[in-house]
């Protein structure tokens, strides 16, 4: 189907980062998947490239406000490409939103112009080891010191990501008991530089996919966070974490749709060159009824995403449509992806050929952001269920 969701500007932009992946990613992209990390440096070549600070505006460095539709176009092109920027995602749809909302004015000229450089780039810290999608049982603490001036902050993260090549972790910690009528209550954000001591990098955990960026866990001993780093509103944390909920969800919808449609290319260069009993695996029945029901599939998926793109813009996108744009595309991305990498027999599961990488990488998508199971819970609601 012909998209329209794109203009002439969009697809110079396209182009721009098409030639950036073909220079500066593709030829040393199984090198950061071995080292299990990308090079800072690539932050602040997408700073140059003035990709780092969409939405942020011209007096602190940034653009101003943008469409999401440009940060849809560098999924798309990462995915085709079989490639990614490490958390750059992270930083651009997850925890960039949250600064620009909640930042004091005070904050925004200290944080904004190094983030649009690509000088600073942002994780977050939520799960704990014990608790999970349970936020309200987070037991990392701020205490407020005796003068005021500071919190110290105890306590341990894990499944950071991005958090070796990032300057600034939004950490979620409880400031202050929660009560029987509330146990989201006491939870605050604070921004904290990762080179604080007391802020320690324990173990890198191996993935299963996304192999070239860095998940960490995180242990807080003693760290003085200034108050002046407290993001919004004390005790109000909970109430934040959710604000955002649907542009991430639209951002990993987005990821799903892209990586799907990427292992159909993947598959249909394969089939037409992989001989099988003299003729190209191709012509079977078969291979074309597969590629046929996969290319139906993520033609539904891509029509949903679209639309939820141009709501993001006029901001009427739902947590409920997000949540069923998460749900949809990522069970269609598993199932495709699979069918796709079946097409390739035996060479689909080496990790020299790309959809190998699409099958690791997508299987996560089910399960950050909100499970599938939880963004059924989500639907069911909006159903009046």
């Amino acid at each position: 189907m012909k998209r329209t969701l794109y203009t002439e500007e969009h697809e110079d932009f396209r182009m721009m980062i098409r030639d950036f992946i073909a220079k500066e990613v593709t030829p040393h992209f199984s090198e950061w998947e071995t080292a299990r990390r990308t090079p800072r440096e690539l932050f602040h070549k997408l700073g140059a490239l003035g990709v780092m600070g969409f939405d942020i505006p011209e007096e602190y460095g940034g653009p101003g406000e943008t469409s999401f539709k440009y940060q849809a176009i560098i999924t798309e092109e990462c995915a085709a490409a079989a490639v990614s920027f490490a958390h750059y995602s992270v930083t651009t749809s997850i925890v960039l939103p949250y600064l620009l909302k909640l930042a004091s004015e005070e904050q925004k000229q200290r944080w904004l112009p190094g983030i649009a450089s690509g000088a600073i780039a942002l994780c977050i810290a939520m799960t704990e080891p014990g608790t999970g999608s349970d936020l309200a049982g987070i037991r990392t603490t701020a205490r407020l010191s005796e003068d005021g001036t500071h919190y110290v902050l105890n306590g341990a993260k894990t499944f950071i990501t991005g958090a070796l090549n990032s300057e600034l972790c939004v950490v979620v910690a409880r400031t202050s008991p929660a009560t029987d009528e509330d146990r989201r209550a006491g939870l605050t954000l604070l921004v904290v530089p990762t080179d604080s001591e007391g802020f320690a990098f324990g173990r890198q955990l191996e993935k299963l996919g996304l192999h070239a960026r860095d998940t960490s866990e995180l242990s807080f001993t003693d760290v003085r966070v200034p108050v002046a780093n407290v993001l919004g509103e004390v005790g109000r944390g909970f109430s934040y974490l959710g604000q955002n909920l649907p542009r991430e969800r639209l951002s990993i919808g987005v990821t799903a749709v892209a990586s799907a449609a990427a292992a159909i290319e993947f598959a249909k260069a394969y089939v037409k060159d992989r001989q099988v009993f003299g003729k190209p695996v191709a012509a079977f029945q078969n291979t074309k009824f597969v590629l046929a029901e996969c290319a139906a599939e993520v033609e539904a998926a891509q029509a949903m995403t679209d639309k939820a793109i141009e709501l993001d813009d006029s901001r009427e996108l739902s947590a409920a449509d997000a949540a069923r744009i998460k749900l949809f595309c990522t069970e269609v991305a598993g199932r495709v992806i699979d069918k796709c990498l079946q097409l390739h027999g035996g060479y689909g599961y080496m990790t020299e050929y790309p959809i190998a990488r699409l099958y690791g990488d997508i299987r996560v998508a089910r399960i950050y952001g909100g499970t599938s199971e939880v963004m059924k819970t989500i639907i069911a609601k909006d159903m009046g269920l």
